[in-house]
């Protein structure tokens, strides 16, 4: 087979760099090594234009290459023969006016590279090199090494010189997940810092470990920067952009990064165990978070994502197609990815199918809207480096638990990163939650007491803002005098039998009624409430859980479990004493969701931008342009809500919405996108009023008004 060429100067007049933004639904296959022998290429074809995909990712090479390279020790697939599978893929996207990246992975080479090339290999602690873990007689390389920064530069520039595409995607590309001693990483790293490798990871006393998760972030930034720019010697509008995890983002350098990546693919391909089913909105809302003007992409597998790696499975279709709206629905396109071009179960295609439909249905009318939130969940990634893996999931199920919370009272939200914190980035939100956030540095605390004073509100829960930015205790909280309360002892637990008792009348009492008191922590703090200050809620003194006989409390109320306060600037303060949001993750009592809840409604003034009334597990969304507002509800609800994949979700009763609109706003109009019909509006105290009879997975209303 004859392989079409294209001259530089021609791709130039065909292209434009700004592809990034109109490059949103994406089609992504993932070679084995015998696909060449019997790739149907009319199937993927059909497939993408069903699809309605305007992109698609197509293996090419690194580890194996599907086209015919002429490098030296690029393998070739033994079943490519005279066929381009990847050069067929990228000839009937263009046909169908798709932009084309191509997939290369660098993280392992074959026996004759590696007797050939030691150099390129990673190796361990002892110098000996790396096996592949899962296939023997393959050999892990190191991302420090010219085979890095020199081989695959050769292949980027071989591909982009060769075909007619848009970038290059690199998958598995920063190394295999342990430290690589290779001479060329202990060189540099020595070099560089004057420390010899760390031999323990994530161990967070050891010089040595601290100066290399910086260094590697930086090495692997100009990393990046190498392959983008060789990429755009060759082809201007080209990119290299390297896959990223739903976290990752955070272990490059940030500046190298704008520089560099214009557009971002989140590798969260699904979701395991007890993931919650918001969890693929969340990593939208997340990547967001760090780069607010570039496109996010959320990668879904047609299969499911367990540890137990049946990468050639296929998930429940309900799980799939549920798992993509609710990313995009949070501002991250779709984008699917099938392992093997081999179709050995077919029941994936119509969900992904059905899914990106819809985005392909909604996405015009929304083009333009930018996702907003009056609630603001401060993410705590940057404190990642203080703890290990296993503290650091323990560490998340504070915002796991009022994610959950707040997802079930249906109050849209954004997530803040912490490493951009600023008066500017807070400025657009009237509330912001410190689920447990431990680690703020004076500078921190300080954009947040400017934020507050400018008329913000503060709920705040557990060790919030007692450490500073380099993980050193404080002797009271950071925070202390906006929260109005005082430490006078650490945390105490894991506690049992803890109960936290109504005091007086106040909001946050809400749905409570005739309860005295209602379950408290795990894990306590004491604390005093200052002078001007409301206490709702007190501990009731330990007592025994057995024997039953002796499960009464002895004493009255006494330390404050919850305290809030109206501050001069209109804004207002709540603090938990309590592990309020871990709790709440492990044991989904309902009292604690209300009190969170009633916490952040209290903080808004019972004001709330939207309101959404009715049953059922939903997923909001609000994009908002001038004259227009649109509110997206993803239908959550299903038997499996909490454990598991989606079999079935249960079509979603009627929905009351209540949508606040500007003074003066009139001729207010409604439409449903998905149910493509219009619908009645009601306007009431400056609210829009509508009413949705049954949401199937999605349905997304937009208010306008002149």
């Amino acid at each position: 087979m004859s392989i079409e060429r294209f001259s530089p100067r021609d791709q130039r007049t065909r292209r434009s760099g700004d592809w990034p933004l109109r490059a949103n639904r994406w089609v992504q296959l993932t070679f084995a090594e015998n696909d060449p022998a019997h790739f149907d290429g009319d199937f993927w074809s059909g497939l993408m234009r069903d699809c309605r995909a305007n992109a698609v990712c197509i293996s090419a090479g690194g580890y194996i290459a599907y086209y015919p390279t002429r490098i030296p020790f690029h393998y070739r697939s033994r079943y490519l023969g005279d066929t381009d599978p990847f050069g067929t893929v990228v000839k009937s996207a263009r046909a169908l006016d798709m932009h084309v990246m191509a997939r290369v992975d660098p993280h392992a080479v074959h026996a004759d590279a590696a007797a050939a090339h030691q150099e390129w290999l990673a190796l361990d602690e002892n110098g000996a090199p790396l096996e592949h873990w899962s296939y023997p007689g393959i050999w892990l390389t190191c991302p420090f090494s010219p085979y890095h920064r020199e081989f695959i530069t050769d292949v980027a520039r071989e591909i982009v010189r060769d075909y007619d595409i848009d970038a290059i995607f690199a998958n598995r590309w920063q190394g295999h997940g342990g430290i690589s001693y290779s001479d060329h990483a202990r060189r540099g790293f020595r070099d560089d810092t004057g420390f010899d490798l760390p031999i323990r990871q994530d161990d967070p006393d050891d010089p040595a470990w601290q100066a290399f998760v910086p260094w590697r972030r930086r090495k692997l930034s100009e990393l990046v920067g190498i392959w983008d720019d060789a990429v755009r010697d060759i082809r201007p509008h080209a990119r290299f952009i390297p896959n990223v995890g739903s976290l990752a983002l955070r272990d490059m350098d940030r500046d190298l990064i704008a520089r560099h990546y214009p557009i971002f693919f989140i590798d969260k391909q699904g979701r395991s165990g007890i993931e919650a089913p918001w969890s693929a909105g969340r990593t939208g809302k997340r990547s967001r978070s760090l780069f607010r003007d570039r496109p996010v992409g959320l990668i879904t597998s047609v299969g499911p994502e367990l540890h137990h790696r049946w990468k050639d499975a296929v998930a429940p279709p309900e799980e799939t197609k549920t798992w993509i709206v609710d990313g995009f629905a949070q501002g991250a396109f779709p984008w699917f990815t099938k392992f093997n071009a081999t179709i050995s179960d077919d029941r994936w295609i119509a969900p992904v199918v059905a899914a990106f439909d819809l985005h392909a249905r909604i996405e015009p009318a929304l083009a333009g809207m930018a996702i907003t939130a009056e609630v603001a969940l401060l993410d705590p990634t940057q404190s990642e480096r203080f703890v290990s893996p296993n503290a650091s999931r323990e560490r998340f199920s504070h915002e796991d638990g009022f994610y959950q919370a707040l997802v079930e009272a249906r109050i849209p939200f954004e997530l803040v990163a912490d490493e951009l914190l600023s008066t500017e980035e807070l400025a657009p939100f009237r509330v912001l939650i410190l689920a447990n956030a431990e680690y703020l540095s004076d500078d921190q605390c300080a954009v947040i007491r400017a934020w507050v004073e400018s008329g913000g509100s503060l709920v705040a829960a557990y060790q919030s803002s007692l450490l500073d930015g380099a993980g050193a205790s404080r002797s009271n909280f950071g925070l202390a005098d906006v929260l109005g309360v005082d430490l006078i002892a650490p945390s105490r637990g894991p506690v049992r039998n803890n109960y936290i008792a109504r005091m007086g009348q106040h909001r946050l009492h809400t749905g409570l009624a005739g309860a005295k008191r209602i379950i408290g922590g795990t894990h306590l703090m004491r604390v005093s409430a200052r002078e001007g200050t409301q206490v709702p809620f007190r501990f009731i003194p330990d007592f025994p859980d057995l024997p039953m006989e002796e499960v009464y409390p002895r004493d009255a109320p006494t330390d404050p479990a919850v305290v809030t306060r109206e501050l001069p600037s209109g804004g207002r303060a709540i603090y938990v004493g309590f592990n309020l949001g871990s709790i709440f993750w492990e044991t989904l009592q309902a009292d604690h969701g209300l009190l969170i809840a009633n916490a952040l409604l209290w903080g808004l003034r019972d004001a709330p931008m939207v309101r959404i009334e009715g049953p059922g597990l939903v997923d909001v969304a609000i994009r908002k342009r001038d004259g227009a507002i649109a509110i997206s509800l993803v239908n959550l609800t299903n038997p499996m809500a909490m454990r598991g994949a989606i079999r079935e979700s249960l079509p979603l009763p009627r929905q009351r919405i209540e949508a606040r609109l500007p003074a003066g706003a009139g001729n207010v109009t409604a439409r449903l996108l998905v149910a493509e019909r219009d619908v009645e509006v009601t306007v009431r105290d400056g609210m829009a009023v509508i009413e949705v009879e049954g949401i199937d997975l999605l349905e997304v209303v937009l208010v306008s008004w002149r």
